[in-house]
């Protein structure tokens, strides 16, 4: 069986989403995807996120048909650990990491990275909110 693995926050889910996670499983069996704790998301993204919760965000994502399994991490050493752990042999990430450094991606044969679907962007989504 050849496990894949996707990390991310995952905050509102939307199309960009889900083709992210059907691109993936192309290249193995099984899916793993990876989910920063909301202290991680706060960090990252600012003190208004996440705008949904950790439990929301696993909630959904294990509704999702090409995702197998979900890890919680809340550092880049967890996420190495739990990239380690899921026993990964690809990481695929979004294009804009092509000329940056993948956090795990020296434990895994390869990287397949996906191309964004211009427009969908969780980012773009909460500010048309404000």
């Amino acid at each position: 069986m050849r496990v894949v693995w996707v990390n991310g926050c995952f905050d509102v889910l939307h199309r960009g989403h889900i083709e992210l996670f059907k691109y993936a499983r192309t290249f193995g069996d099984y899916l793993v995807v990876g989910v920063d704790t909301d202290e991680r998301v706060k960090e990252s993204k600012g003190p208004l996120r996440p705008f949904n919760n950790l439990e929301d965000r696993i909630t959904l994502l294990g509704a999702i048909k090409y995702i197998n399994e979900t890890r919680v991490f809340d550092s880049d050493s967890e996420l190495k650990t739990q990239i380690l752990l899921s026993e990964a042999e690809v990481i695929v990430v979004g294009s804009d990491y092509k000329d940056r450094n993948i956090i795990g991606s020296h434990l895994v044969e390869e990287v397949r990275f996906f191309d964004r679907i211009e427009n969908y962007s969780t980012t773009k989504i909460l500010v048309g909110l404000q």
